[in-house]
């Protein structure tokens, strides 16, 4: 188990991360859901010990390891980047931190083997990582990993580099790779659904800050403010204003739908893209009309991002569907599906 205390980083001046506080458990994986600089990898820094912690204590399975350095937290690391090292051979590399370890030779082996074995590495372990591909090298850093048997497993976005056959690959397999291993693991990532494949845990990042803490599942259903919604939501989530009053929403843009749970105010109602068609699909959808302003075709659905008022707006569908940019197009949402946040930002329905 490894906890934060009040854990805060500095940059200078600036506080990079925020008095954190977090419990991050075996038996599952943990994961830090998070765009680009919102704090990831220096939350990983620092539990890993490769970064110093302004304030505040980090504890491994009871242990305060503030002061300790990377190597007496016996913690391993696992990078978007293949970290292998180019003069050794796989079998070399993966036991590197064994042979650090003064382990015995037998059991250097054995372990070389088991881990080479879950990933399929065995054929390759009397190569060089230039003699690899791009999936077979970080396979062999992964193994390193394993064969290790670390207190915590850190892998910051491994499977970014990778091409879209070896990340679902590797996505499926390492769940159960890292089974009842009695590490804990710490996946970081900025995709929202890998966090949701991966299952277990999710703290949501933002801005140096954990926004929200808990099974995944559940965070994505039920996020407690528009900070999490708008971090586990890939398309972006749209966010709009409605006026509730006398048991009525009524959106700025037009639109509007009974509400039983609010009294009368300004709010921001929260629906993903998913949620929002170019179709009707039950009686009480509620029409959207808006101007297209830019579509996207990725594989199998269509996306639109439509001005309704004020509000920008985006659709995804399943299919092709004919928009032009620049001409009103019908959209409908099941208010249903609807989040709804008050002018703190916190949820209230």
């Amino acid at each position: 188990m490894i906890e934060l205390q009040d854990t805060t980083k500095r940059v200078g001046n600036v506080i990079h991360i925020k008095p954190t506080t977090l419990t991050l458990k075996t038996g599952h994986f943990n994961v830090l859901l998070g765009a680009t600089g919102s704090g990831k990898t220096s939350l990983i820094k620092m539990m890993a010990g490769l970064d110093p912690i302004a304030s505040g204590k980090v504890f491994m399975d009871g242990q305060d390891v503030t002061k300790l350095n990377t190597q007496k937290r016996q913690i391993s690391l696992v990078h978007q980047f293949f970290v292998n090292y180019p003069h050794m051979s796989v079998f070399d590399n993966i036991a590197s931190p064994l042979r650090v370890a003064g382990m015995a030779k037998s059991e250097i082996e054995g372990r070389v083997e088991e881990a080479a074995d879950l990933l399929q590495l065995r054929p390759m372990l009397h190569r060089r990582p230039h003699e690899l591909s791009g999936g077979q090298q970080q396979r062999t850093a992964l193994a390193r990993a394993i064969a290790k048997e670390s207190r915590a497993v850190f892998l910051d976005e491994p499977l970014a580099n990778l091409d879209y056959k070896l990340r679902e690959e590797l996505r499926e397999q390492l769940p159960d790779l890292f089974a009842g291993r009695g590490a804990v693991v710490v996946y970081a990532t900025s995709e929202p659904e890998e966090a949701l494949l991966l299952g277990g845990h999710t703290a949501l990042m933002e801005d140096g800050r954990v926004t929200q803490f808990g099974p995944t599942a559940d965070i994505y259903r039920n996020p407690e403010n528009i900070a999490a919604a708008r971090v586990f939501s890939d398309p972006p989530i749209n966010l709009a204003r409605i006026t509730v009053s006398g048991a009525q929403a009524q959106l700025a843009g037009g639109g509007g739908w009974a509400v039983s749970d609010l009294s009368d105010g300004d709010y921001t109602v929260a629906v993903r893209p998913h949620r929002v068609t170019p179709f009707r699909s039950s009686d009480a959808d509620v029409e959207l009309t808006g101007r297209v302003i830019v579509t996207e075709l990725s594989g199998s659905d269509s996306s639109a991002h439509f001005q309704h008022g004020e509000d920008a707006w985006v659709s995804l569908a399943a299919g092709v569907h004919p928009y032009q940019v620049g001409e009103d197009h019908s959209f409908y949402m099941n208010p249903a599906h609807c989040r709804y946040f008050g002018q703190d930002g916190k949820r209230v329905a």
